[in-house]
């Protein structure tokens, strides 16, 4: 079973901001995943979060028999209600519920340390001062949790990174991040089929 986050912040008025890139991107794999109109976010207060299950069918071939074989796994997929800088409320609350480890724990989130339309993906380290980040570590007790992390870009103006972030995507960066979520969910596609260091080694960005 993987548990994958998408962060943001809930509200008609955070939709398309640049914080919000995490939930643009578990709804670009749900769209890429199955048929939109055929499936609804569950809104759960008991894991503060709209969650939904999937089954995804992994495929595995077995040279010796010259076979495929087909196994499902169980993806639970969440965007936190908690606002961003308490979304470790919310990852904590589903992960302990499903006794999910937290190395099946993959967290998709903006990034202002890298340009908008980048990628990387990795597993542990600091926060990087992602207060989204810092709740999920704390709240876990544990950093080992998977991280895509998704190139906004930083202010060229004065503003501070705290306004930036909650403004949407300029018209310029919008085609960019498009570009990028598409990428993402077939990081996530791959991950999920062969496992995340071929994802680490074909999606991220030089």
């Amino acid at each position: 079973m993987k548990l994958i986050v998408g962060l943001g912040n809930p509200g008609i008025e955070y939709e398309k901001t640049r914080h919000n890139v995490g939930f643009m991107a578990i709804d670009q794999f749900l769209k890429d995943f199955e048929n939109i109109k055929n499936t609804a976010w569950e809104s759960s207060s008991k894991f503060k979060s709209d969650i939904l299950e999937i089954e995804w069918q992994r495929k595995n071939k077995d040279i010796d028999k010259g076979i495929e074989k087909v196994k499902l796994e169980k993806i639970i997929l969440a965007k936190p209600k908690t606002y961003m800088n308490n979304s470790g409320m919310a990852v904590s609350l589903i992960a302990n519920f499903y006794k999910i480890p937290t190395s099946d724990i993959w967290i998709l989130h903006d990034e202002v340390d890298f340009p908008a339309g980048t990628v990387r993906i990795r597993q542990g380290g600091a926060s990087a001062g992602h207060r989204g980040v810092a709740s999920i570590i704390e709240a876990l007790g544990d950093d080992k949790f998977w991280r895509f992390r998704i190139g906004i870009g930083r202010p060229q103006e004065q503003r501070g990174v705290e306004h930036f972030v909650l403004d949407k995507f300029t018209h310029q960066d919008h085609s960019k991040i498009r570009e990028t979520l598409k990428h993402v969910s077939k990081a996530i596609e791959m991950g999920l089929e062969i496992d995340l260091f071929s994802a680490m080694n074909k999606f991220n960005s030089k």
